[in-house]
């Protein structure tokens, strides 16, 4: 056929329009490839098997049909080395050639199978060894490499280090590529993801042991499991979750971290992910964070009126620190991010350092950390006084070197939030008095102290209020007298609280003012300080915790459960 005839041919069918013919490929796939193909360039085939979403067989078999040709797989190789003739092994290696038959130069001319049989500097190549192009048939690019490794590099080695070669890196990570983009691994993955948004999870933690893997998620702070893997597939379960967020699936013993973005029953949810190498595979974490900004309000969080009043007029002031303290997972950054939220970003200049980036608000400047080029929170920090910042958050004051810089921030006319892993509000004075930072220095820019935490709110469906007696030992438990018209409410647990009782949390707050009476102390005692009752806005954390139990909301046990940690 001549190219008139070739160029008379109808136009051939395009590679994306055969995969979902084939159902190999979801249109929204195939539309987010041909975005980063619009951005990126480069081919489509390749593309797609960059992002895992189809396996590199069905790639080739598309590419074979829309040119015409045959697909060759592994099985049709021949087992020994053919004589090469005039070809050298760095041509086949380099072009990804494989010789199915004889190179010797003789008629009748022998078949090649190659990952691109249609590269015009390949066709040249051989033209001009055997005078015209032999016929040329597809292969999948690593079962080719696999055979030339084995004829040209394993043939090569010892026998006791053939052994060890019989199946190399390469082939393992491109066997659980393909694993990872066929149709059951990605339906198992977004059937978790799908079961974990249902629940109202706020993480999904895959575990590898001996015998299989085990999904868990954590709702309402309680971690409970859902699903069980084999562990024959569970590498390619990992593997699909390492391409979704862009991470490195031949990396298998380091840490690694990434995060991508779902949508699942109509919301879409940033989803940050960690690995970690552990004795029997690799543990996942993925924490799944709604973009509702809705829900990041003051008034929202449960505040009780004085202390939201407080903290308002916290937040209107011209330079000082407010710290927001707590355990891990106690929603201190969901409150700096409310807190922000009231801010008029439009009229300030707000700057922010965080590891990683949770939420991405409208007039924030982000700036995530990357220790591993040196972009550490103190060299943000740094960077940020010379951009005439008005706000300053940070994610997290990690040593005194942070600490310091925001205490001279704050001195220097701006207001600086920040949180604390510390298990109380006083304590956080005390943290950075260890952190070296001087009381002085404390009194002078610290204005205010939040500490809070999370309790189980109780599940509106199947509460029961508590008798009398019951009430009073639970009011006194709290060191509080009930009140005559407060009811307090026991957990029953139904089929909407998975019979626990409980549905969704809420925060117990306890906000210290630094009045002269607080600085006093901090400047004569240092370490010593211990918090004056009257210097609490709206009481410590137990008496807030009581205002929560006598609105119905929680009960005194959940409230005892996590109000009487010291530091």
């Amino acid at each position: 056929m001549n190219n008139d005839d070739m160029n008379a041919q109808e136009p051939r069918q395009k590679l994306g329009e055969i995969l979902l013919a084939g159902q190999k490929l979801s249109r929204n796939d195939l539309e987010r490839a041909l975005e980063v193909q619009r951005s990126m360039g480069g081919r489509l085939g390749r593309l797609l098997l960059s992002l895992g979403l189809v396996s590199e067989g069905d790639v080739c078999a598309a590419l074979a049909y829309q040119a015409g040709l045959p697909l060759v797989r592994q099985e049709a190789f021949p087992q020994d080395r053919p004589e090469l003739g005039q070809l050298n092994t760095s041509f086949l290696l380099s072009n990804h050639v494989l010789p199915l038959g004889p190179v010797d130069g003789q008629a009748p001319l022998p078949d090649f199978v190659a990952a691109d049989p249609q590269d015009p500097a390949m066709q040249a190549a051989l033209r001009l060894v055997f005078g015209q192009v032999p016929g040329l048939a597809f292969g999948l690019e690593s079962e080719i490499a696999a055979r030339l490794q084995q004829w040209f590099v394993q043939d090569e080695l010892p026998p006791e280090e053939q052994e060890g070669q019989a199946y190399g890196a390469s082939e393992f990570i491109e066997h659980l590529r393909d694993m990872a983009s066929e149709a059951p691994i990605i339906q198992r993955v977004n059937q978790i993801l799908a079961q974990a948004v249902s629940a109202k999870a706020s993480d999904i933690h895959i575990e590898t042991y001996e015998e299989k893997s085990v999904v868990r998620i954590r709702v309402d702070g309680e971690i409970f499991p859902i699903d069980d893997i084999d562990n024959k597939d569970a590498p390619a379960i990992v593997s699909r979750i390492k391409i979704l967020s862009q991470l490195d699936i031949a990396e298998r013993r380091m840490p690694q971290d990434g995060r991508t973005k779902i949508r699942v029953h109509g919301k879409e949810m940033d989803v940050r992910v960690s690995t970690v190498p552990t004795a029997f595979g690799e543990s996942v974490v993925m924490r799944l964070l709604e973009k509702n900004f809705d829900l990041l309000s003051l008034q929202s969080l449960h505040f009780t009126p004085p202390t939201l009043a407080a903290m308002r007029q916290l937040l209107a002031v011209p330079h000082g620190i407010l710290l927001v303290t707590g355990p891990t997972g106690s929603g201190k950054s969901t409150t700096l991010y409310a807190s922000m939220q009231e801010l008029e970003g439009q009229n300030l200049k707000i700057l922010t350092v965080e590891d990683p980036v949770e939420y991405r608000l409208p007039w924030l400047n982000q700036v995530q950390v990357q220790p591993q080029i040196g972009l550490t929170f103190a060299q943000v920090l740094r960077a940020f006084l010379r951009q005439d910042p008005d706000v300053i958050m940070i994610g997290e004051m990690r040593d005194g070197e942070t600490a310091e810089i925001a205490v001279q921030a704050a001195l220097t006319g701006h207001l600086v939030l920040s949180t604390l892993h510390t298990n109380s509000a006083m304590g956080a004075i005390v943290r950075l008095i260890n952190m070296g930072v001087e009381p002085y220095l404390i009194t002078a820019s610290v204005v205010g102290v939040l500490a809070q935490r999370l309790v189980r709110q109780l599940c509106g469906d199947c509460k029961q209020p508590l008798s009398a007696e019951q009430a009073r030992v639970a009011a006194a438990s709290l060191g509080v007298a009930p009140t005559g018209e407060a009811t307090l409410y026991k957990p029953v647990g139904c089929a909407n609280c998975r019979n626990t009782g409980y549905r969704g949390r809420v925060a117990i707050h306890e906000l210290l003012r630094l009045t002269d009476e607080v600085k006093q102390q901090v400047l004569e005692r240092g370490t010593a300080v211990h918090g004056a009752q009257g210097a609490y806005v709206g009481g410590n954390l137990l008496q807030d915790g009581a205002t929560k139990v006598f609105s119905g909301l929680t009960t005194a046990e959940e409230v005892l459960r996590v109000a009487r940690q010291h530091d």
